[in-house]
């Protein structure tokens, strides 16, 4: 009998060891190192994020780095690595956007570039609207396993994400659109002459227009979306399209003469929003958080980053899979400070808890996480 009792709760021991073992391994962080715990690989780029950059305008494409959280170091032009023959050309383009949806990569290109679209675990391309020097995308949104839409410095145009073709460009939106969300039945988009406008996911028709916002999107958990212009920042309410307006500390301007990405991310744990401060033509050197409720919370910078340095493109990211912010820098300045990088990660103190220097001539323009 005791030989049995003794079995039974040597196996229940057993099964628990197990059951918190794979617990541990399942989800969590290393409490080590600040860097998720890994069980199984989707890919070779699958345990970490990854960098789109626009490229030195004029003498070679953007291209494609990749942040590996396993070695803390940085792998570049992993696209042309794992696509020998194909490009981003021409070097005339940038390449500005980047956003995963439905387990692919989807890569856009200004100034005559490409659209392409890949495997995020393999980076290997799956198809293409090819570069055509009339073309000047922008940004992406997913709708549903088939259908997305395009932004460009000429409108919205639907794009197939069966046959990677584009349809009639939208009549509810013209001019030059940047910046794309989706939250419940509503697609909000960053136009540059009306500011957000929101369409019906049903028929792409308007719903509403808030002017004077420069700066989009992010979204929080509560599924509120976000953008910013002058000194409001202004939260969506996704069913209602209820605006709440938050006073900020500072001017938020816009990118329209030479657009890039906002420079505005969420938290994926609760609703704080992170907005940088840029200026008029240059990037900032101050990034603000905004806990939803808080009015305090923006009464000062919540992250100054290192003295000579300033954000490039979007500049900010917040990483999912470490609770840390992504911060993209170059040199103040203009000329060769171009080529002097670093990519900074803050904690939710706004402690910086690491720094990846680097040179050359990348422009970083947003980061994508998985």
């Amino acid at each position: 009998m005791k030989k049995t009792i003794t079995t039974k709760l040597s196996a229940i021991a057993f099964s628990l060891l197990v059951l918190v073992a794979s617990s541990c391994k399942k989800d969590g962080v290393s409490s080590s190192n600040n860097k998720p715990l890994k069980t199984e690989s989707l890919g070779k780029y699958d345990n970490g994020f990854f960098l789109i950059n626009e490229g030195w305008y004029g003498h070679g494409t953007g291209s494609v780095s990749f942040y590996s959280f396993a070695t803390s170091t940085k792998q570049d032009s992993i696209f042309t690595k794992e696509n020998p023959g194909k490009t981003l050309d021409p070097a005339t383009s940038t390449l500005e956007y980047g956003t995963i949806y439905n387990n692919k990569l989807f890569l856009i290109s200004k100034v005559g570039g490409p659209v392409v679209v890949t495997d995020p675990y393999s980076l290997k391309e799956l198809g293409r609207i090819a570069a055509v020097g009339s073309n000047n995308w922008q940004a992406f949104v997913g709708i549903d396993a088939t259908k997305g839409l395009l932004s460009s410095a000429s409108g919205i145009y639907p794009f197939n994400l069966t046959t990677y073709t584009t349809g009639t460009k939208l009549t509810s939106v013209t001019g030059s659109v940047g910046d794309m969300i989706k939250s419940g039945n509503y697609i909000f988009v960053l136009s540059q002459s009306k500011g957000v406008v929101v369409l019906n996911v049903a028929d792409y028709s308007v719903a509403k227009t808030i002017s004077g916002m420069v700066v989009a999107f992010t979204k929080t958990p509560d599924g509120s979306v976000w953008a910013a212009g002058g000194t409001s920042l202004i939260k969506i309410n996704p069913a209602t399209l209820a605006v709440t307006t938050v006073t900020l500390p500072f001017t938020a301007n816009s990118t329209w003469f030479a657009w890039h990405p906002g420079s505005i991310t969420a938290s994926t744990q609760n609703n704080t929003v992170y907005i940088a401060n840029n200026g008029t033509f240059s990037g900032a050197t101050t990034i603000y958080r905004y806990i939803d409720g808080n009015a305090a919370s923006l009464t000062s910078p919540f992250i100054t980053i290192p003295a000579g340095k300033e954000l490039y493109g979007s500049g900010i990211g917040y990483v999912p899979q470490t609770n840390q912010l992504a911060v993209t820098t170059v040199k103040s300045g203009f000329g060769t400070n171009y080529g002097v990088n670093d990519l900074y990660f803050y904690d939710l103190n706004g402690t910086q808890v690491g720094d990846l220097s680097y040179s050359g001539y990348y422009f970083p323009a947003i980061p994508v996480f998985h």
